[in-house]
């Protein structure tokens, strides 16, 4: 018997696979199915879980952190009693007034209560480990605002709001018997942490300030150098041809996870919901897309490439709604919400996707759910991330397929700029990121199991072990960012299939420059404005500033700019063909 069968069994001994009767849809990702009414939990990622929890405490542990450790069970009291006296923390057994960690209760109410009050630490803990989070969920909420880690026990009903604030969920029965083998796993945990303090003061007395100077001043060197070098830039059509036989290409395909970041709100366009959910065309969303062309693939070649949907907290809620739609498709759909113990860096544009990519929280948050572990298990080897509403994303064989045969571990898909014309901000760059990025899962969990390795202070793609650029077609970088983007793919330049197909009538690689202003900024006014949106097949430039509005079957050519005078409504009548002019009044038509 493996060393892994063992613990699982032991697992099953403590019923820690039986849930409760309904599972949150959050806590599907940790079930394996329901037997007779009843939520069965999957016990392969609840040691993957675990595992995640301990390796968290133990990196903790080794910073001499403090702990405080919360259960409200008298059922239990004797066994973390036992473990917190044996590792030398500190417990809370009692039912704590609100407030006992961010100080919030009122001393009126502390008098008009006939409860015993246990006084703790000054300090805050490093970290709350809590038992019976069904029962302690003030202690969460108060955590939670004090951005303190959380490792709790999860069960299959836990409402959403409760379960996004913690940071490391271990979904298990809380029996008896499983917070034991918990409590077990965690002194464990401790005393071999402790054990190694002594050895590691040893080493540390045998350096000499000056070869620690010196080792500092290489790492500095080195950091410095490595990020000065750029990755070699591959040419797309250099790319081998991927093989004929479906076998082949199925194989390949299962090896693929797709990442899309969804943190982006449509509230600057006028929409309320994740930007990601905004129709684009025919009633499609940006997602139907991108799922379809997935099921598409996955139908066609009878492979299994899954979609998960990394969300915010702002982003999350409204997303579950949307994915409940597409329950009836060929394809595995994962919503997870982004790991919030750390604070996400934002620029000016808080609806910037680029802005809220951080790849720490994104390989945090793989890791704490468990995704991880579990895709590893699968089989699978890359992931596709998708940092944009990109609809010129395509899932890219030959791509992949050079990535696995040269063992790279790391690619970013870059576009000539002439792809993005009149954006002064890129004017000065020679080639563009797409937001694409694929990703070695072997070297994504080898990068946050590293101890002691601060990624984020240097460029990511200097964390893997072969790293390259591939200069991709203009077809694969369509972002979908404002209405601009969304007049041109509203037109009659693209068409929609399994993907987003361009209108072979133009005769120009290059897309037309769409400004609209600030008038056609909203969604709803966008759609107010346009009739129909007119065809742009020979269409330039096209600059939109004013009250204008636009009829029906209009036609635009060459370049074209349209500014209404102040205070006046300038109407585009039905039908017109406009070519290489500028309108401020009606006699210019």
């Amino acid at each position: 018997m493996t060393i892994h069968s063992a613990v699982i069994q032991k697992l099953l001994s403590t019923n820690a696979h039986l849930g409760r009767r309904v599972a949150a849809h959050h806590f599907k990702i940790y079930t394996y199915g329901a037997r007779n009414g009843v939520t069965i939990i999957d016990s392969d990622k609840t040691l993957i879980c675990i595992r995640n929890a301990c390796h968290f405490i133990s990196n903790l542990v080794r910073q001499k952190g403090k702990f405080l450790f919360v259960n409200t069970n008298p059922l239990c009291d004797d066994i973390v009693d036992q473990m917190t006296k044996r590792i030398g923390c500190g417990a809370d057994s009692s039912w704590r007034l609100g407030g006992f960690l961010t100080n919030s209760g009122s001393p009126k109410k502390f008098r008009s209560r006939n409860k015993k009050l246990h006084l703790g630490s000054t300090q805050p803990p490093d970290c709350v480990v809590i038992m019976d989070t069904e029962r302690k969920s003030s202690v969460i909420f108060e955590a939670d605002k004090l951005q303190i880690p959380i490792v709790g026990l999860v069960n299959s009903d836990m409402p959403w709001d409760v379960y996004k604030r913690i940071t490391y969920p271990v979904p298990a029965n809380d029996s008896v018997k499983f917070v034991y083998l918990f409590c077990n796993l965690i002194t464990k945990t401790f005393l071999v942490e402790q054990k190694r303090f002594q050895e590691v003061d040893d080493k540390q007395l045998r350096l000499t300030k000056a070869e620690n100077r010196e080792e500092s001043e290489n790492l500095k060197q080195n950091m410095t150098s490595s990020s000065k070098d750029e990755n070699p830039v591959i040419p797309y059509e250099s790319l081998d041809l991927t093989s004929d036989d479906p076998l082949e290409t199925k194989q390949l395909l299962d090896k693929l996870v797709v990442i899309k970041l969804n943190g982006a709100l449509g509230t600057k366009m006028g929409f309320s919901g994740p930007r990601s959910a905004t129709e684009v065309c025919n009633g499609l969303t940006y997602l139907d897309l991108i799922i379809n062309q997935i099921e598409s693939l996955n139908s066609k070649h009878g492979c299994n490439v899954p979609l998960i949907l990394m969300n915010t907290i702002r982003t999350h809620d409204g997303t579950l709604k949307v994915v409940e739609k597409y329950s009836q498709k060929n394809i595995d759909i994962l919503p997870l919400c982004q790991n919030q113990s750390h604070p996400v860096a934002r620029g000016r544009d808080s609806e910037d996707e680029s802005v809220l990519f951080d790849h720490h929280e994104l390989f945090l948050s793989l890791k704490n759910t468990g995704t991880l572990g579990a895709l590893l298990l699968q089989g699978k080897e890359y992931i596709l991330v998708v940092k944009y509403d990109n609809l010129g994303t395509l899932i890219d064989s030959k791509i992949l397929n050079h990535l696995i045969q040269n063992r790279i571990q790391y690619c970013t898909e870059l576009s000539e700029m002439a792809q993005m014309p009149g954006k002064n901000s890129l004017k000065k760059s020679k080639l563009v990121d797409t937001g694409n990025l694929w990703m070695n899962l072997k070297g994504v969990k080898r990068l946050v199991e590293t101890d002691g390795k601060n990624v984020e202070n240097y460029p990511l793609s200097k964390s893997f072990d072969r790293a390259i650029d591939v200069n991709v077609p203009h077809s694969r970088f369509q972002p979908m960012m404002s209405t601009s983007d969304l007049f041109l793919f509203q037109s009659d330049l693209y068409s929609y299939g399994d993907s987003l197909i361009r209108n072979s009538a133009r005769t120009n690689s290059l897309n037309p420059c769409i400004e609209l202003g600030p008038e056609f900024e909203k969604l709803s006014d966008f759609q107010s404005r346009f009739k129909s949106i007119p065809s742009i097949i020979e269409l330039d430039s096209l600059k939109v500033m004013g009250d204008v509005w636009f009829g029906t079957g209009i036609t635009l050519k060459g370049k074209v700019t349209i500014i209404a005078k102040p205070g006046v409504k300038l109407e585009i009548p039905d039908g017109v063909v406009i070519e290489n002019k500028e309108i401020s009044d009606p006699s210019d038509i």
